[in-house]
């Protein structure tokens, strides 16, 4: 090999970036959010390394293993993945999300598929006794889904309906009409969707009908109908409350979800102020309080300046601050500083996400592209407003997408974060080859035409001076 060759091959590996066709800012706040994941759950995990009994070199090892297994389903999604490829997945997540919250709702036990519970609560499903969180996928996969049912409505593509249509006019002619459409293939659908993932988890259920709210208006749906989808939305919570109250429905995630919103923390605070130390009353008043105020100390112990990697003191109070509560820990080990640069961010994972949307040339990947930037971004923000204890948020655990520790969320963020790139590298090279076919407005001659007008013309200013009474004079 030349050493021509050898230069040439040293560029192309050290310019990579150059030849990296998708948007260089969502995969540079990937990877970012990918080193600060490594660094912080290195720092935050003696509680979990306490528990689990492997030491903090094991889990930051394991959690560089996962960020690995994540880069790598970036670069695969972002090579192979394509638009139609999502858009025909995105036809069956709807009946996939519905299979995997029947199994965890049902409590089904199906061999090789088993559902499980964390912290009483049932939240995963495991496949050859792997842990799979399932809210995590169907948040995803119901962004697909109604991205896909957006743009077959739009084209007029439902075929289910019309069938049974045919087989029974009168019972199902009005699935044919265009809100009958809607009510089949994209509300009931969401409403569904939303209700099974109430019996698990309150807020995530929230959260999911924000974002497929979002999601829907974004879609350009009638305004009046998205009220009505909300006040859809209501019913089922006020169903489910009832239901509750009557003793018709039994569920503790019920019982939680109505201690959290009526919950008082001053209330809680005078219990655990007056009563004896080490009684009931007074241990069960820390527990509630361990890690909403742990996490405000930690916010307000980091200041503007941190106490530096390391230095955290509430990581050994607060149980899951590497999960639920990373965003208060990162603020205590940086700062204002550090929560100013992962909300920047985000913000800008949401700027480059509509300029994506922007530019894409169909709907579906519009839909898409913005789907799940609000995703992402909609899940970060809730994570740091239940870390500062804001009003009316309910104090309940959301990870942070690409920081906390956790495997499963990890690798759904780093997919979401692959089909944005993926979706990005298309729509520039189709914008590419519009560029290279359109017409010129400004036809350019031939070089030898050029050059022989020009030639022309100095002949002509030749002739002109030579005729001229005045030249030589």
């Amino acid at each position: 090999m030349t050493k021509e060759k050898k230069k040439g091959k040293r560029r192309n590996i050290w310019n990579w970036m150059d030849g990296f066709r998708g948007d260089k800012v969502v995969l540079i706040i990937a990877l970012l959010l990918m080193l600060i994941s490594v660094i912080s759950v290195f720092s935050s995990t003696p509680l979990l390394a306490i528990e689990t009994g492997v030491d903090r070199i094991g889990i930051m090892t394991t959690q560089l293993k996962v960020v690995g297994l994540g880069v790598l389903v970036i670069l695969l999604l972002y090579i192979f993945g394509r638009s139609g490829l999502y858009r025909w997945v995105g036809k069956w997540c709807y009946p996939l999300s519905l299979v995997m919250l029947v199994i965890l709702v049902f409590n089904l036990n199906l061999g090789i598929i088993q559902a499980g519970e964390i912290n009483g609560a049932r939240r995963i499903i495991k496949v050859f006794g792997k842990q799979l969180h399932v809210y995590e996928f169907v948040k995803v996969f119901m962004v697909l889904y109604l991205a896909w049912a957006l743009d077959a409505y739009k084209k007029g593509e439902f075929k289910l309906n019309k069938f049974l249509a045919a087989l029974s006019p009168k019972l199902f002619t009005w699935t044919t009409r265009p809100l009958g459409e809607k009510l089949v293939y994209i509300y009931l659908p969401a409403l569904l969707t939303i209700g099974f993932v109430a019996a698990g988890s309150n807020s995530s259920a929230l959260f999911l009908a924000a974002v497929l709210i979002l999601i829907i208006l974004i879609g350009g749906v009638n305004f009046k109908e998205i009220a009505l989808f909300f006040a859809g939305c209501v019913a089922l919570a006020g169903l489910l409350f009832i239901g509750y109250e009557t003793g018709l429905l039994k569920s503790n995630r019920i019982d939680t979800a109505i201690s959290r919103i009526t919950n008082d923390d001053d209330a809680t605070m005078e219990i655990l102020l007056t009563s004896k130390v080490g009684s009931p009353e007074y241990e069960a008043a820390r527990d509630e309080l361990r890690q909403p105020v742990g996490a405000l100390l930690a916010i307000k112990e980091g200041g503007i300046f941190g106490k530096g990697i390391g230095n955290s003191t509430q990581k050994y109070s607060v149980p899951v601050i590497f999960g639920d509560y990373m965003f208060s820990f990162i603020i205590e080990e940086t700062g204002f500083l550090g929560a100013i640069l992962i909300i920047l961010l985000y913000f800008s994972l949401l700027a480059r996400g509509s300029t994506i949307a922007r530019d894409c040339d169909n709907y579906f990947d519009k839909i898409v592209v913005a789907g799940l930037a609000i995703l992402v971004t909609g899940q970060a923000f809730m994570h740091m407003m239940v870390n500062v204890h804001f009003p009316l948020v309910p104090q309940t655990g959301q990870t942070l997408p690409l920081v906390s520790h956790g495997t499963t969320s990890f690798l759904v963020f780093s997919a979401v974060f692959g089909i944005l790139l993926s979706i990005s590298r298309e729509t520039y090279l189709k914008m590419r080859k519009r560029e290279e076919e359109a017409v010129p407005i400004i036809q350019r001659e031939p070089a030898d035409e050029v050059q022989a007008s020009l030639d022309d013309l100095e002949n002509m200013e030749s002739d002109n001076l030579q005729n001229d009474p005045d030249y030589g004079v």
